[in-house]
């Protein structure tokens, strides 16, 4: 199982990052300062870290100066949103850098995709009897080769990895087609329904009132 270590000072902030990335099957750790930090690293090894910069004890910087050399990649998740702090949080080392306040679902997609740019990502899923293969792009149902489109495949990764959180149909789109979602939503629903008769996840991808769809999956 993928280890995220968490180091956010802000404990709302840690807490809700955590729920909702074990909710995607990670292993993660929070701690609240950045000399607890350093000494769980000196500790333990993680997969990825999640890294505030303004941190009680030993800031974010000197954190990563710490991380470097094991190669853990690490996305800095900050307040400090101007373009200078974002190149300096990069040219540092970070992966990633992703600014306060943020959207889970965009957390989500930058956890994963750090992961895979760093060979650790996901190589299988299993909702019920389906199982998604990401590097094979192979869909199967109870054994059996589901055929999907281009862009059923991709709804159905945004689904999977963001499980059991509600998606709007403008970040469907937007993640999905690459653009912003154009007056008319059929597109969405009508894959989603596509979706629901493939894979008999009638009840399991369910229709949020006025907001998008979530996949729901039982811990």
């Amino acid at each position: 199982m993928i280890r995220i270590l968490i180091v956010e000072d802000e404990k709302p902030i840690a807490n809700l990052i955590d729920w909702n990335l074990t909710d995607c099957g990670y292993q993660c750790v929070s701690v609240n300062d950045g000399i607890a930090a350093a000494d769980l690293l000196e500790e333990e090894s993680f997969d990825l870290i999640l890294l505030d910069i303004m941190l009680p004890g030993a800031d974010g910087y000197e954190l990563l100066e710490q991380i470097r050399p094991t190669g853990t990649p690490v996305i800095f998740i900050t307040a400090k949103g101007g373009v200078e702090d974002r190149v300096r949080g990069l040219r540092a080392g970070a992966d990633d850098y992703l600014v306060k306040p943020f959207e889970i679902v965009e957390l989500i997609a930058r956890v994963e995709s750090v992961l895979r740019r760093a060979g650790k990502g996901e190589e299988r899923y299993e909702i019920g009897n389906v199982v998604i293969e990401p590097k094979s792009m192979l869909v199967t149902r109870d054994g059996v080769p589901v055929m999907l489109t281009h862009k059923e495949y991709e709804l159905l990764l945004l689904f999977v990895r963001n499980k059991n959180i509600a998606l709007f149909r403008d970040t469907i789109y937007e993640r999905v087609w690459g653009t912003e979602l154009p007056c008319d939503t059929r597109t969405v629903d009508l894959h989603v329904q596509r979706l629901r008769k493939k894979l008999d996840w009638k009840d399991r991808l369910v229709a949020i009132y006025k907001v998008g769809y979530r996949l729901e999956v039982e811990p």
